[in-house]
C-alpha cells in the first residue's frame, strides 16, 4: 500500500538554515524568550541569540580561522548555551555534529574521527572524557571551549570566547546552499559502529515546515496566560528529535523552552510547575513516569496539556493511563534520524480516536509498505515502511555501502521498520526489520556489544537481544553468552558480574547489560555465520530459570 500526505504540499523555499530562521517574516517580537534554563533561569531572548550566535560564529572565524564546511563537535548534556553554538557554528558555514554525553572517550573519538571534527564544545562535568578523546584525534585544547555556568574549567568558556568577536571588523555571514550538509548525527547500526547521518539543510527546513499544518498546540501567544506556551525541553539536543523540535522548531515558532540538562523526576516535575510548561516532546519511559509514579502527586502539572511520544512505540493503555490521571493528550509521531526526522504525526484531534497510531503521512511524502519480496501490501498487512520525500537524507558519511543498501533507485528510503495502514491511511508501527535495540529512546547495537563481549578472555561467544520490560516501558539489552574454556569452572554470578563490570568502563551507560547476562551452551547461527536470533529467542524461552547474572542499576 503506497499512501501520499492527506494535507497539501509545502513549499519549499531556496534557502539556508539561518535564512530560514533569522531572517524571514515572524510573528513574534525580538523580546521573545526562547530558551530558558529551568534552573537557574538564565535565558536567551530571539534577539539575545541572535547576536551571540553572530559574535560565536564571528569568533570562529577570527580566532579559529574556521572555514566553509570544517565540522565542529558538540559533546555536552543540554545546555541553554547549547543553541547559540549551533546557530553560531551555522552562520560560520559550518557543519554541527552533536555527541552523546554518555560516551567514552573511545566511542567519543571515533565520532570526531569518522565527522572529520576540528574543534569541541562540552561542559565542565564532560572533560575529563573530551580531553581523552581529543587527544586521540589530535584535537589541541585551544581548540575546546565550555559551555554552561562552570566557567573555572582549564579551557577558554564559551562567553570570553564570543567577546573576542569585537576585537576584529565585522566579516559577513557564509552562506550555504540548501544541499549542503548542515548537521551530521550519528545512528547506530547492525554494523556495530554507529553511522554518520548526513542531513542538509533542506532536509531540516523541509521537515520543519512538513510538521506545521499539524502543530495546532505552539504558540508564541498560546500558553496558560497568552504569553506563550513553554515546551518542556528534557529530551537530548544530540538526539535529532530534541535538536529539531526542541532547539530549531523553537526558534521557528518563536515558543519558549525550558532547559533540563536530562531527565531527572524531581526537577522534571518541578519545572513543568514553575514555568507552567504546556507542552511536551517526550518517550515512553517519561511517559510511563507520568502515568504511574507517586512523584506525580506532589507537584501541579496542570498546565501540561499535551505531548509528543516518538524514538519508541507507545501502548494504548499508557497512553489512556496518563489521560485519566493529568488529563494530558499524548499524541505519536514515527520518524529516524535519516528522515530529518518526522515521517507521520498525529493530530490533535485524532489523538484519542485513532489511538495506537503514528498518525497520518505529513506533506510532500509517499509512505510504502512493502513485502520481503518488495511487493506493495495492502491496508492491515505488516510489512517494511519505505518513504520518498524531500526531507530524506542523501547518504551516511564515508559509507557509501551502506546509503546504497537503504535506498532504492526510485528514492525511497528503506525503514527496516515493520507496520501497516488502516483504510484512512493511518500508520501503526508493530515491530522492527532491523536488530536495533532502542532502550529509552536510545540506540543500542548488538552487533557493538557482541565485538566487545568476544574480545573478553573468558568468552567464546555472544549474542546480545532486547528483551522488553513492562515496568518500565523500554527494551533493555541483554547478553547470552558461551564461556571460554578456561572459565567453564567459574560460578556464573560470579563471572556474570565480572562481565557486567568489565563492560561498563567501556561503553555508555545505556548500553550496559541493563537485562542481566545468560550463559548458554552455543549461540545458533546459519551456514554463513550469522546468528539465528529468533532461534536464539525460543530457545532461551525454557532457560528462564537458569542464573542470571546481577543486572547494572538504572
Amino acid at each position: 500500500m503506497a499512501v501520499a500526505s492527506p494535507f497539501p504540499p509545502v513549499d519549499i523555499p531556496e534557502i539556508d538554515t539561518w535564512t530560514f530562521l533569522f531572517e524571514g517574516k515572524r510573528e513574534f517580537t525580538d523580546n521573545q524568550v526562547i530558551f530558558l534554563d529551568a534552573k537557574t533561569f538564565r535565558q536567551y531572548s530571539f534577539h539575545e541569540l541572535k547576536q551571540t550566535a553572530i559574535a560565536f560564529g564571528h569568533a570562529l572565524r577570527t580566532q579559529w580561522n574556521w572555514k566553509k564546511n570544517d565540522c565542529i563537535g558538540v559533546y555536552s548534556p543540554n545546555c541553554v548555551d547549547t543553541p547559540a553554538v549551533i546557530f553560531g557554528a551555522i552562520w560560520a558555514g559550518a557543519i554541527v555534529s552533536p555527541a552523546n554525553p554518555a560516551y567514552s572517550a573511545s566511542e567519543l573519538a571515533f565520532q570526531l574521527k569518522d565527522s572529520g571534527a576540528k574543534a569541541l564544545i562540552t561542559q565542565g562535568s564532560c572533560l575529563e572524557v573530551a580531553f581523552e578523546a581529543a587527544k586521540i584525534v589530535n584535537i589541541p585544547r585551544n581548540r575546546i571551549l565550555v559551555i554552561g555556568d562552570e566557567k573555572t574549567a582549564p579551557v577558554q568558556h564559551f562567553s570570553q570566547f564570543v567577546l573576542t568577536a569585537n576585537d576584529s571588523p565585522p566579516l559577513s555571514r557564509v552562506p550555504s546552499t540548501p544541499s549542503e550538509v548542515v548537521f551530521l548525527v550519528y545512528s547506530s547500526g547492525t554494523t556495530g559502529l554507529p553511522k554518520g547521518v548526513m542531513l542538509s539543510h533542506r532536509n531540516i527546513i523541509v521537515n520543519l515546515l512538513q510538521t506545521d499544518p499539524i502543530q495546532t498546540d505552539l504558540s508564541h501567544d498560546g500558553g496558560v496566560d497568552g504569553k506563550g506556551d513553554a515546551v518542556i525541553a528534557v529530551l537530548p539536543f544530540y538526539h535529532l528529535y530534541g535538536l529539531q523540535y526542541e532547539v530549531l522548531y523553537m526558534v521557528h515558532l518563536g515558543v519558549k523552552a525550558v532547559i533540563l540538562a536530562a531527565f531527572q523526576p524531581d526537577a522534571f516535575c518541578q519545572a513543568v510547575q514553575d514555568h507552567k510548561c504546556t507542552f511536551g516532546y517526550l518517550v515512553p519511559p517519561i511517559l510511563l513516569f507520568l502515568g504511574k509514579s507517586p512523584l506525580v502527586d506532589k507537584y501541579d502539572l496542570s498546565s501540561l496539556k499535551t505531548a509528543y511520544s516518538a524514538a519508541a512505540p507507545l501502548t494504548s493503555d499508557l497512553v489512556e493511563g496518563v489521560w485519566n490521571r493529568l488529563q494530558l493528550r499524548t499524541k505519536q509521531a514515527y520518524g529516524l534520524s535519516e528522515t530529518s526526522p518526522a515521517i507521520t504525526t498525529m493530530e490533535t484531534k485524532d489523538w484519542r480516536r485513532k489511538m495506537g497510531s503514528v498518525g497520518p503521512v505529513l506533506p510532500n511524502q509517499i509512505v510504502k509498505v512493502m513485502s520481503d519480496d518488495e511487493k506493495l501490501l495492502p491496508a492491515f498487512s505488516d510489512g517494511e515502511i519505505w518513504v520518498q520525500g524531500p526531507n530524506v537524507f542523501p547518504g551516511y558519511l564515508n559509507n557509501p555501502t551502506a546509503t546504497a543498501n537503504c535506498m532504492t533507485s526510485d528514492g525511497f528510503f528503506k525503514t527496516g521498520d515493520i507496520g501497516h495502514f488502516d483504510n484512512d491511511g493511518f500508520l501503526y508501527i508493530t515491530d522492527r526489520k532491523k536488530e536495533l535495540i532502542k532502550y529509552k529512546g536510545f540506540q543500542v547495537a548488538p552487533a557493538e556489544l557482541e565485538g566487545l563481549l568476544i574480545g573478553h578472555e573468558k568468552i567464546a561467544d555472544a549474542c546480545v537481544l532486547g528483551v522488553y520490560e513492562k515496568s518500565q516501558a523500554t527494551e533493555l539489552p541483554r547478553a547470552y553468552l558461551v564461556k571460554a574454556e578456561s572459565a567453564k569452572s567459574i560460578d556464573d554470578t560470579i563471572l556474570a558480574k565480572e562481565i557486567q563490570e568489565w563492560l561498563g568502563a567501556k561503553v555508555a551507560p545505556h548500553k550496559r547489560l541493563r537485562g542481566g547476562i545468560y550463559f548458554v551452551d552455543a549461540i545458533p547461527k546459519s551456514a554463513a555465520g550469522k546468528i539465528l536470533r529468533r532461534i536464539l529467542r525460543d530457545q532461551v524461552k525454557a532457560t528462564e530459570g537458569r542464573i542470571e547474572g546481577p543486572k547494572s542499576k538504572l
